[in-house]
């Protein structure tokens, strides 16, 4: 199931985000929980464009794993990708944009080089 959202911020730039099912039911308050992280990062980091949210379901004996969550940003240059095996999926949005913030802190430092 896919899943598309647009957040407007104060200078009226848009950024789309989109969530995808994989063997998961669709949850408002796991799409709540994404956009408010994913929000922050919007607002930090202004050249965002997109963000891709895939939740999937693995059979796994361990406890701790299970969850897959990954997330995809769209910016200038290459896409930025991470995902994380967890055992709750907002385990994994807090993993993946903690994630994402470190490779967003480089990819804005090589674009101050330029």
């Amino acid at each position: 199931m896919l899943l598309s959202y647009r957040i407007l911020d104060e200078q009226n730039k848009t950024m789309e985000i989109n969530f995808n099912y994989d063997g998961v039911t669709k949850s408002e308050r796991l799409e709540d929980f994404s956009k408010e992280k994913l929000g922050k990062l919007f607002e930090h980091y202004d050249f965002l464009i997109r963000a891709d949210v895939f939740f999937k379901t693995e059979n796994t004996t361990s406890t701790d794993t299970g969850m897959v969550t990954s997330i995809r940003l769209s910016a200038p240059g290459p896409r930025l990708f991470t995902d994380t095996n967890t055992n709750t999926f907002e385990d994994g949005i807090q993993t993946c944009v903690n994630e994402l913030t470190r490779q967003l802190k480089k990819r804005k430092e090589k674009m101050k080089s330029f």
